[in-house]
């Protein structure tokens, strides 16, 4: 709580925001591990104030400032010089529910989020920025084949676990031309701000250099609606350079998404399972076949 006070005063004193019924409000933190507060001026929440780790705090604000003019991003307001803290804007809304239409907001994401990512230096390693760094995004995916392998077990049956593995090295082939993108690289419906089911913002980056097309599937299996092709593939007309991806290299990428994401759902939304298992049963035609 002292915190909080300091940053508010803060503010203040260097004009930032002015003390007239200014009030603040702790957020529930979600997937981040950071504290939260919401800063109301004359009642309306206008600020968020995200203290963490500063390896945290810069991967945020060198995330939001280089993508400054994608509207769907909150604006940076302050960061602190000891990069503990970082103030925005509040997009408000709600994460997860009452989002309206799947293909609706993939669309949105795809124009105005997706269609603006930058590519970044060959030199710069693949994976999180603050994560660990990978040789290639093969290694990237094998790590998340061998994490959702173990999650998952026995849900699924052999055959599938050897037929996503030699997905794996499918994938392969088309990564090993891949250019690197900066990514939001945590593109879910957790980190999707909805009003009225329309998505208006995009939260809470976990920043990661990879291909652009992992976070369009990131997104298109952070819930389990509508996880059907013409949904893709609608969504996916709007994707530039969309000449480049053949229907198969399309397929094969959601397909992997999909598996990992069950991993991921087991530990983090097991509400979700039941749903995931459904459209497991469509997509696991996709697999190559474990000859």
């Amino acid at each position: 709580m002292g915190k909080i006070n300091e940053i508010i005063e803060l503010l203040t004193n260097k004009g930032l925001v002015i003390n007239d019924r200014l009030e603040w409000q702790r957020l529930k933190s979600g997937t981040t591990d950071g504290i939260l507060y919401t800063i109301l001026l004359k009642n309306m929440p206008t600020y968020v104030v995200k203290i963490d780790h500063p390896k945290v705090i810069t991967a945020t604000e060198e995330f939001l400032l280089a993508y400054k003019n994608v509207k769907l991003l909150p604006d940076v307001l302050y960061t602190d010089n000891k990069k503990e803290f970082i103030i925005y804007s509040y997009i408000p809304g709600e994460t997860h529910y009452n989002r309206g239409s799947k293909l609706e907001w993939m669309k949105i994401l795809t124009k105005d989020l997706f269609n603006n990512y930058e590519k970044v230096d060959k030199d710069i390693p693949w994976g999180r920025i603050n994560g660990i760094h990978r040789n290639s995004w093969s290694d990237f995916n094998q790590s998340s084949f061998e994490f959702a392998k173990i999650n998952i077990g026995k849900l699924l049956p052999s055959e599938d676990h050897k037929r996503v593995e030699l997905l794996v090295n499918i994938l392969k082939t088309y990564h090993d031309q891949e250019e690197k993108y900066y990514l939001h690289g945590d593109t879910g419906v957790h980190n999707f701000v909805y009003t009225c089911n329309q998505l208006k913002g995009v939260i809470d980056p976990s920043p990661l250099i990879g291909p652009k097309v992992y976070d369009f599937t990131y997104a298109f299996c952070s819930s389990p609606d509508s996880l059907d092709v013409d949904t893709l593939f609608s969504s996916f007309s709007l994707w530039n350079g969309n000449a480049s991806f053949t229907k198969e290299r399309l397929l094969d990428e959601v397909v992997f998404q999909l598996y990992t994401r069950i991993g991921v759902c087991i530990e983090v939304h097991p509400h979700d399972l039941n749903g995931y298992m459904e459209a497991w049963k469509e997509w696991r035609k996709y697999l190559p076949s474990n000859l």
